[in-house]
C-alpha cells in the first residue's frame, strides 16, 4: 500500500489592519464638539444675541454713536452685521477661538484617553491633524453662522435699505451689499485660525483645558490694550487684532487691500508657528505619560 503523502494547501492568512487616518479622526472629534452641551449652549447664546440686541436697540433713543455703524442702526439693517463684528473684533473672537480649540488635546490627557486611541491603529500624525482640522472647522463654522444670524437679524427688524460703506457711499444693490457684509467678516478667518492655533498649541504644551482656554484669551486682552495704545506701528502691524480690523480697508473708498494682505502673511506665520511647537511637542510625547 502506497502512502500518498498529500501536501496541505494552506491559504496565507493576510490580517488586514485598517488603520483609521486624518479623515477618521475629523469626523470624530466634530460629533464630539457639536455634542458636547457647552458647545450647543455657547453657540445658541451668540446666535440668539444679535437679535436681542437689534431689538433693544430699536426701542430705545440713543444709538451707539461710538461704535463704527452704530448711528446707522435704525437706518439699514446691513449696520447690525458690522456692529456685531467691531464688537466681535475686540474681544469675543479670541474667546470663541480659545473655547473650541483650547481643551481638544488636553482632554484627553485629562481623560487618559491617549493610550488607548493610540494603539488602536491611528497614527500620531492622524489624529493630531484630524483634530486640528475639527477644531478650526468648528471655530470658522460658529463665527460664519454668528454673521449670517446678525445679517438675518438687521435685514428682519430693520429692513434692506441701502449698506453705507466705511467711506459713506450707499450701496443700493442688496445682493452686492450682502457681498460686502460676507467679505468683511470672511476676512477676519485667518487671524481667527491663528488664536485656535494658539490655543492648541497651549493646549498641548500644558495638557490642561483651563490654561487652553485662558492663555489665548489673555494673549488676546495683551494685544488689543497695547492696539488701544496706538504705539509703535511695527509691533501693532505684528499682532493677531491688527487683521481682524483689516475689512475697513475693504470697504472704504477707494478700498485698500493692504492691510488685509499684510494679516494673511501674519496671520499664517502664528499659524505655522503654533502648529509646528503643537506638532512637534505632541509627536514626541510618551503616550505612557498620558
Amino acid at each position: 500500500m502506497t502512502t500518498t503523502s498529500a501536501a496541505t494547501t494552506r491559504t496565507p492568512i493576510t490580517t488586514a489592519r485598517t488603520t483609521a487616518g486624518a479623515g477618521t479622526v475629523f469626523g470624530v472629534e466634530l460629533r464630539k464638539l457639536l455634542g458636547q452641551t457647552r458647545t450647543r449652549v455657547v453657540a445658541t447664546v451668540l446666535l440668539v444675541a444679535p437679535w436681542i440686541f437689534i431689538l433693544l436697540v430699536l426701542h430705545q433713543d440713543q444709538l451707539p454713536l461710538e461704535t463704527l455703524y452704530g448711528r446707522y442702526l435704525k437706518t439699514t439693517g446691513f449696520a447690525t452685521p458690522m456692529v456685531v463684528l467691531v464688537t466681535a473684533t475686540q474681544w469675543l473672537f479670541p474667546l470663541i477661538a480659545a473655547f473650541i480649540s483650547g481643551d481638544i488635546f488636553s482632554s484627553e490627557d485629562n481623560y487618559g484617553t491617549y493610550k488607548t486611541i493610540l494603539t488602536r491603529s491611528v497614527s500620531r500624525r492622524a489624529v493630531f491633524w484630524g483634530k486640528v482640522t475639527a477644531a478650526l472647522v468648528a471655530t470658522v463654522g460658529l463665527v460664519i453662522a454668528i454673521g449670517a444670524s446678525a445679517l438675518i437679524a438687521g435685514l428682519v427688524a430693520v429692513g434692506d435699505q441701502p449698506f453705507i460703506t466705511v467711506g459713506n457711499l450707499e450701496v443700493p444693490s442688496t445682493a452686492h451689499a450682502i457681498g460686502m457684509v460676507a467679505e468683511s467678516w470672511l476676512s477676519v478667518l485667518p487671524p481667527l485660525i491663528g488664536f485656535a492655533s494658539i490655543a492648541m498649541c497651549v493646549s498641548v504644551l500644558t495638557r490642561n483645558s483651563v490654561l487652553g482656554v485662558v492663555v489665548p484669551v489673555v494673549i488676546g486682552l495683551v494685544f488689543q490694550m497695547y492696539m488701544f495704545l496706538n504705539a509703535w506701528d511695527t509691533v501693532r502691524h505684528a499682532l493677531l487684532n491688527w487683521p481682524m480690523n483689516a475689512w475697513r480697508g475693504l470697504l472704504d473708498d477707494p478700498s485698500y487691500a493692504e492691510p488685509f494682505l499684510r494679516g494673511l502673511v501674519v496671520s499664517a506665520i502664528y499659524t505655522a508657528v503654533a502648529l509646528t511647537i503643537a506638532y512637534v511637542v505632541f509627536h514626541r510625547r510618551d503616550i505612557q505619560e498620558g
